[in-house]
């Protein structure tokens, strides 16, 4: 018969087989997948060590604190920002109830501070015993406008520091740079802060007459009448080392900065009349008592600590939502390994003739495999890292420890990213399996290359900078999209790897792990097309 058939026979070959031919490959490679016991259970193994390590560790782990008389007490909890962030919001607040739309107008002439490199002031002296000159880079004081008295509520503020020059912030994770250099009596600042319904305008000056605006901020719900005021701020001294072995850091004690404000001008509607001044939560434990305030012929000096900023997860009983990946690592090589031998035996066993034989495109069948072991990769790992995070936080909470809260979208990327983490590394094992063709070299220069760099980076085994080497270039960059905290500009810390922090952001340090897989997938496709089977 030479009719219809005969005429369409060859258009479905030529226009339908590559699709179609390309789904008998992946059900084909899949098939092999389910049917191989060994396989499977490898990566059942890699889900369970993702759960039962994070849920041990989460059991396993503990604090012991004991409050006046014996009493247990409770890790005290930071405020929570408008964005759902923990925060520091602690300043010394001078402060009147601003209605409706107005602003103020400031000029700052003066910024100094005392410090202590050697903790709290030694038993039976001064509190300001032993402290020394000098600001920390990022003492802050000026102009803030604040929904509420209440720490955690939304604010913006135009402010000087003591090294970054004159800044504004807003909603604690928000940071625009202004003029740079340190204010003095010869060199002072003018700061303005504008309110127009829910948006806060900023601008600086030199002179008080040429202005440069700093940028807007939008504070959504901000009620009709807002705390406005001035404010000073110093963070607690800090000193961080590196050295071989990592970098550790250690608080010096409080600290205490002055400004000295004059030309102070109100614009709009102020009902308060005199200005009040209380501290936000600055020094709690009342180590600087010479924290205020004075008034005199028009010019204020206030004096604060404390800072105004994201709170970074520091020692103590505090968790973050990636401590409930820590079985991820285990979970990672049972993944390897399974990626590996899913090319690896097929040349142990001498059926990759008859694989090749079935389908002579050997790009495709190597495509069809990275597809596969991917899939199941991700899959595995999501259902793992969904049920770790979940259960590691609900334990953490009932032990009593603090855990530091994200965005759901945060914690849909530690948990999405964690399963594409692992689905990278089943296919760079594959690609590395295909061109060594042995299962235990494949899975070896695929641990060297993903999991030691890791160990030696978070480890401390290797001097901070190294380290962060370690994590831009090797495949383990990958793991920067389990960080749920990010690294602030304004916040002095210790951002290491040894303390949770990656160089790169969490989907550039993934793409890092794709390029290395595209690589090994590329250069097994050169040699499998070149090689005899």
């Amino acid at each position: 018969m030479t009719t219809g058939t005969g005429t369409i026979a060859p258009d479905r070959a030529g226009v339908g087989a590559g699709r179609d031919g390309f789904a008998r490959l992946l059900r084909a490679e899949w098939t092999k997948f389910r049917t191989v016991r060994g396989w499977v259970i490898g990566m059942l193994a890699a889900a369970l060590l993702t759960v039962l390590l994070g849920l041990l560790s989460a059991a396993g782990s503990g604090f012991s604190c004991s409050g006046p008389g014996g009493q247990a007490c409770k890790p005290s909890a930071p405020p929570v920002g408008p964005g759902g962030e923990a925060v520091t919001d602690g300043f010394y607040f001078v402060r009147q109830p601003l209605a409706g739309d107005g602003g103020i107008t400031v000029r700052v002439t003066s910024l100094t501070g005392l410090y202590s490199p050697n903790g709290a002031a030694p038993a039976g002296q001064g509190p300001l015993a032993g402290m020394r000159s000098g600001t920390q880079p990022w003492s802050k004081a000026g102009i803030i406008v604040k929904e509420s008295t209440r720490q955690g509520s939304a604010y913006a503020a135009v402010m000087v520091t003591g090294s970054h020059g004159v800044r504004m912030q807003d909603d604690y994770t928000h940071d625009t740079a202004g003029r740079p250099g340190a204010v003095s009596a010869a060199s002072p600042r003018w700061l303005r802060l504008t309110r127009s319904g829910d948006t806060l305008t900023g601008a600086e000056s030199a002179d008080g007459s040429h202005w440069t605006s700093l940028g807007t901020a939008h504070l959504a719900g901000l009620p009709a009448t807002v705390q406005a005021g001035l404010f000073a701020a110093s963070p607690d001294y800090t000193v961080t080392t590196q050295n071989f072995g990592g970098g550790s850091t250690g608080s010096g004690g409080p600290t205490l900065a002055t400004a000295r404000f004059d030309h102070v001008s109100l614009q709009g509607t102020w009902p308060g009349g005199a200005w009040t001044g209380d501290d936000r939560g600055g020094q709690a434990d009342g180590n600087l008592p010479s924290a205020g305030f004075r008034q005199a012929g028009g010019g204020f000096t206030v004096s604060g600590s404390g800072d105004i900023a994201p709170a970074l997860p520091g020692e103590g009983p505090q968790s973050k939502i990636e401590d409930g990946l820590v079985g991820a690592f285990a979970g990672l090589i049972a993944v390897i390994v399974v990626g590996a031998m899913f090319i690896t035996a097929e040349y142990r066993r001498g059926l990759i003739r008859t694989t090749l034989a079935a389908s002579p495109r050997r790009g495709r069948v190597l495509a069809a495999k990275a597809v596969v072991i991917g899939s199941v990769a991700f899959v595995t790992g999501l259902a793992a890292a969904g049920v770790a995070v979940t259960l590691g936080q609900r334990i953490a909470r009932g032990k009593g420890f603090y855990v530091f809260p994200v965005t759901s979208l945060t914690e849909l990327r530690v948990i999405a990213g964690t399963a594409a983490l692992l689905a990278a590394a089943a296919v760079l094992a594959l690609g590395i399996g295909a061109v060594l063709r042995r299962s235990a070299a494949a899975v070896t220069a695929v641990i060297v290359v993903i999991a030691l760099p890791y160990v030696l980076a978070v480890a401390s085994v290797l001097p901070a900078g190294a380290a962060e080497w370690l994590l831009r270039l090797t495949p383990a960059a990958a793991f920067a999209v389990q960080q749920s905290t990010p690294q602030y500009p304004q916040v002095i810390g210790n951002y290491t790897p040894a303390k949770g922090y990656y160089p790169l952001a969490p989907w550039a340090g993934f793409a890092v792990l794709c390029g290395w897989a595209a690589l090994a997938l590329g250069l097994a496709v050169v040699l499998l097309r070149r090689r005899d089977a």
